[in-house]
């Protein structure tokens, strides 16, 4: 039971990840420590989209789930155990997933510059003028 409650918040954690590397800039609109830890985040996942690399929590969460006795992920990992039927269409090529990684730099990129402009703009007494 306590290797399936790990699994789980392996799991999680994964998630969790994800959707911080995909869209954690914006956090950095109120946060100015996010992104010291979001770029690092991101650069890793858009690493392991790029050269289809093994991300280790996918390993970490096969282990918890052969040890509750599961059927560990597919091959593919992660994404592909939990979330390729909803975010990746049929037919997937490498070309698209290229794409799909420039996509996550684009959108990073943009929220990043807009963040920088909005922290330059800012007077020394922290309020934001509109």
């Amino acid at each position: 039971m306590w290797y399936q409650i790990a699994a789980e918040a392996v799991m999680s954690v994964h998630l969790l990840y994800i959707v911080f590397s995909v869209f954690g800039a914006v956090l950095a609109l109120w946060w100015r420590w996010v992104p010291w830890l979001q770029l690092p985040c991101a650069a890793w996942a858009f690493f392991v989209m790029i050269a289809g690399a093994p991300c280790p929590l996918t390993d970490i969460e096969n282990h918890f789930r052969l040890q509750a006795g599961q059927a560990g992920m597919a091959p593919g990992g992660f994404i592909e155990h939990y979330l390729l039927a909803v975010i990746y269409p049929a037919g997937l090529t490498r070309e698209l997933q290229y794409l799909l990684g420039a996509l996550v730099l684009g959108f990073n990129g943009v929220i990043y510059a807009w963040v920088w402009r909005r922290w330059r703009r800012r007077p020394p007494g922290g309020a934001i003028r509109a």
